[in-house]
């Protein structure tokens, strides 16, 4: 049996901004959105981001702006030089593209006045990556798969295999463009989608739907496990820096509700959640030695007898904060460019590169409750921002913070504040932000 469309994903009243790349997947998320739109309360656009990193990409790009325009359907087309980007910050070509693809979405969602974005990930990708996140080596968080709704994302094909969507296609003569570089051996995901899952196929044809339909029950134990795991966290208690949690209640923990508490503390204070370190200080925990430590990223971990603390080490000194003024502007290891100029089109280019209202900024340090918005992404402080992006705390108050008065603007590295983006055609500032030029 063919898996569900899940259109519970999609409140009435939404706009859903649906990824098209015009292969198979998307083709078939756009038209069952559109059938959804029919007879519900929502409204559907689409963007195409073309990557220009395969000859067949205008074809491709072609292919969605006829469709769209045929269609009347409003279509936000981008692009980008994803090699240039990925050799000039040392990333691989396939993440490069991940990532440029995904702030593209964001800002097309802005343009488009969409508050979600649907993409057409379905059985066999959810598959892929349990197979993938296995081969490698991972714990019940891994098999969980592809997650079914992650901020204003949505996978509402993630129960459907390929086969349904091209089953579907067929059925109802809807063209689309196929990207060969899917089946380039050279990428891990490629092979198991193109080796390992037809061996595993031709044992169950349903295989790739069963192992999706597992991560997803799989999800529901691992937030059962993380939310017992938050409630014991919270008996942790501020210890300087750092936190301190009574060893009593890790070691009388179940020990899969224990690793994931010590995680959640070595993530509040910003000392890397590896499952090296939780079982470090679990060890800790449990030893004999009331004065043991565990030098971890970022800090350490150590007994203070009836306690074990994760602690940070010491910040670095604090810039002074002065005037952005225009023109360059060197403020540590940074650089900071302040142009006056029209806003374009778009004002956001990528998190080094915007167009701000002409205020006057300053460039400082992170302070407490500092937050940014960035694109449709809920506001987050700017300290849970630099911990997601893996920034050493000691790091955090050398990356400057561009604000206007007492609030945030922008932030190296991040990115600017939504609210903070000038209005295409209106004066603007136009700012860039490098580190170690």
């Amino acid at each position: 049996m063919p898996g569900r469309f899940c259109y519970d994903l999609i409140p009435p009243g939404s706009r859903v901004l649906c990824a098209l790349s015009g292969g198979t997947d998307s083709m078939y998320l756009l038209c069952r959105l559109l059938e959804g739109a029919a007879l519900g309360d929502y409204q559907v656009g689409a963007a195409h981001y073309n990557h220009n990193l395969r000859p067949t990409a205008g074809r491709d790009e072609a292919f969605v702006r006829d469709w769209c325009g045929k269609l009347g359907i409003p279509l936000s087309v981008g692009s980008g030089d994803v090699a240039e980007r990925a050799r000039r910050e040392g990333l691989g070509v396939e993440a490069c593209a991940r990532r440029m693809r995904y702030e593209f979405l964001e800002r097309a969602a802005e343009e488009l006045g969409c508050d979600l974005i649907a993409t057409g990930h379905h059985a066999g990708d959810n598959a892929e990556t349990v197979l993938m996140n296995l081969i490698r080596g991972c714990g019940l968080k891994g098999l969980t798969g592809i997650p079914e709704r992650r901020g204003i994302l949505i996978r509402p094909m993630l129960t459907l295999t390929r086969q349904d969507a091209a089953q579907y296609l067929m059925d109802h003569h809807i063209p689309h463009v196929e990207d060969e570089s899917n089946a380039d051996p050279a990428y891990t995901r490629n092979r198991i989608r193109t080796q390992v899952l037809p061996l595993l196929e031709q044992i169950n044809p349903r295989a790739a739907a069963h192992i999706a339909a597992t991560a997803a029950r799989l999800t529901l134990d691992e937030g059962e496990l993380e939310a017992q795991a938050t409630r014991l966290a919270s008996r942790a208690r501020q210890l300087g820096q750092g936190l301190a949690i009574p060893v009593e209640a890790l070691v009388g923990a179940p020990r899969p509700i224990a690793l994931r508490t010590a995680g959640i503390l070595l993530e509040r204070t910003g000392l890397g959640d590896q499952a090296v370190y939780r079982a470090g200080a679990l060890t800790l925990a449990a030893g004999s030695d009331p004065s043991g430590s565990l030098d971890v990223s970022g800090g350490r971990v150590y007994r203070t007898y009836e306690d074990l603390v994760f602690s940070p080490k010491e910040a670095g000194p604090v810039l002074e904060q002065r005037p952005l003024e225009k023109g360059e502007n060197r403020w540590g290891d940074w650089t900071i460019s302040a142009q006056e100029g029209v806003c374009p089109p778009k004002a956001y280019v990528h998190p080094g590169e915007f167009y701000l209202k002409p205020q006057g900024y300053i460039i400082r340090s992170r302070k407490p409750g500092d937050g940014l918005r960035l694109g449709q992404r809920p506001w987050k402080t700017i300290k849970k921002l630099m911990i997601e992006q893996c920034i050493p705390r000691q790091e955090r108050p050398a990356v400057p913070v561009l604000s206007a008065g007492e609030t945030a603007s922008a932030a190296g590295g991040l990115g600017p504040h939504w609210d903070a983006l000038a209005a295409p055609g209106e004066r603007c500032l136009h700012i860039t932000m490098r580190k170690g030029e």
